[in-house]
């Protein structure tokens, strides 16, 4: 079981962090964990990545091991009140992963946005106060809603990745979700783009798992990544331990399909990882 990841640089990255939003309305889909075991295995491939916790519910901070009672000042500090997103900053115990996490109040951040100018931007307006930073990948967990939280983590991206659950209303779900990444493209952020679409909770066991596969790759083609993510017992306890389940258990098969992915998506951005 490993307890530690390569050591971060201080350096600065030599190109502007890429933006990748987490994303999907509907709740209980593998978003959060993917999220922080994506971000924890590209931090496990050399890669220095920075966790923006968009989710009122705060599970990725949980997830990395932060403490409640050090949640002082986070994203709702960010969004509302403009704090510097490097005055906000936590290390977690992953060695070369940072995250910004969800702080008490950001829970009433969607009625207080509404009043805010450039109400959309905000989380946009605080990341570019981090270029030139050591960080190669932003890694924003939305929440399971489309509104104005999910909207700063999409008009903030560059790309979108969508965990999409093995189970038959999904599709659905994630059809209202590409017409929205569409629609903020067109009004809102012209460079925004649909990197990949994950498969979660996958079940070898399941029929449904394969037929639900098998649609998703007919309609969305190669956005949808080869990795699979399945159904594994140490993915759900790791949180509870306050840890990615790549620390929890790197050998179990969930933390293994989190290391692959990332291998997958340094091979779609064109980065090799160290």
């Amino acid at each position: 079981m490993a307890d530690s990841l390569p050591a971060a640089s201080g350096l600065p990255s030599t190109r502007p962090p890429r933006v990748l939003a987490v994303a999907n309305q509907k709740g209980g889909v593998g978003k959060t964990t993917t999220a922080i075991n994506l971000a924890t295995a590209l931090a496990q491939a050399g890669q220095s990545v920075l966790v923006i916790d968009l989710d009122p519910q705060g599970n990725a901070s949980t997830g990395l091991g932060i403490d409640r009672r050090d949640r002082r000042s986070g994203t709702y500090a960010m969004l509302v009140e403009d704090a510097p997103p490097r005055n906000l900053i936590l290390p977690t115990q992953v060695q070369n992963l940072d995250i910004v996490p969800a702080d008490p109040d950001l829970a009433g951040a969607e009625v207080e946005l509404v009043s805010l100018d450039q109400r959309e931007f905000r989380l946009r307006m605080a990341l570019q106060l981090l270029q030139g930073s050591r960080y190669a990948h932003i890694v924003i967990d939305c929440p399971p809603s489309l509104g104005l939280l999910t909207l700063n983590g999409l008009v903030g991206a560059q790309i979108v990745l969508v965990p999409l659950q093995c189970e038959f209303f999904a599709l659905e779900g994630i059809s209202q979700l590409v017409r929205t990444i569409e629609r903020v493209k067109k009004n809102l952020n012209p460079g925004l783009s649909l990197q990949g679409i994950v498969l979660t909770m996958f079940d070898r066991r399941n029929n449904l798992s394969d037929l639900v596969a098998a649609d998703a790759r007919s309609f969305f083609g190669e956005r949808v990544y080869q990795t699979v993510i399945p159904r594994n017992v140490r993915i759900s306890e790791a949180p509870s331990h306050g840890k990615p389940v790549l620390l929890y258990d790197s050998r179990s098969p969930g933390a293994v399909a989190y290391t692959q992915l990332a291998q997958e998506f340094l091979k779609r951005e064109g980065v090799e990882a160290a």
